[in-house]
């Protein structure tokens, strides 16, 4: 199947946290208190891809308060944290919002991101993940993780859907 024709059937991206929504960095203060960076044109293109009225979910083998702090911010209402099974979670996810995995975009960085990569509609690797991820990715974006990834990979779907300037136009003038 051609790119363009997989990414025209996604409605839900599900996401890895560590390497893609944040440079991988986990970074502990002296308190013992576990901080990240998200990027903000991140936030700003899950927020456009739900106005697009599709879903966005996270999927991460650690807990972090933080990760719960983030998603809440954004109104993603799908996370799993703690979840070494990647591929268990998300067959959970998809069954429960009666999707096929054909319509599913899953982002990853690291081998425990390759079972799952392998069985979705769209396999995605951020610019600094793992050779073995971006050889099994349909797409590979030009930023790191935690550098705009998600953004760029959102745009790229939704401009393939011909939704783009649907989803952007309340930020122009004209």
């Amino acid at each position: 199947m051609k790119l363009e024709q997989r990414m025209q059937a996604i409605k839900l991206i599900l996401s890895d946290v560590d390497g893609v929504l944040t440079d991988g960095s986990i970074t502990y203060n002296n308190q013992g208190i576990e901080t990240k960076t998200f990027h903000v044109r991140d936030g700003l293109g899950i927020r456009l891809w739900q106005r697009a009225g599709h879903r966005f979910g996270i999927i991460t083998a650690r807990s972090s308060h933080v990760v719960k702090l983030r998603a809440s911010e954004l109104n993603v209402e799908i996370v799993r944290q703690g979840s070494s099974d990647k591929l268990t979670v998300a067959a959970q996810i998809l069954n429960e919002l009666g999707l096929d995995h054909s319509a599913v975009c899953y982002v990853g960085d690291d081998l425990t991101d390759i079972s799952l990569l392998n069985q979705v509609g769209l396999a995605a690797s951020v610019a600094d993940g793992v050779a073995e991820v971006r050889s099994v990715a349909h797409i590979v974006t030009k930023a790191a993780g935690g550098k705009g990834a998600i953004r760029e990979l959102i745009e790229t779907i939704l401009k393939s859907q011909n939704r783009w300037n649907e989803v952007f136009g309340s930020y122009t003038n004209t």
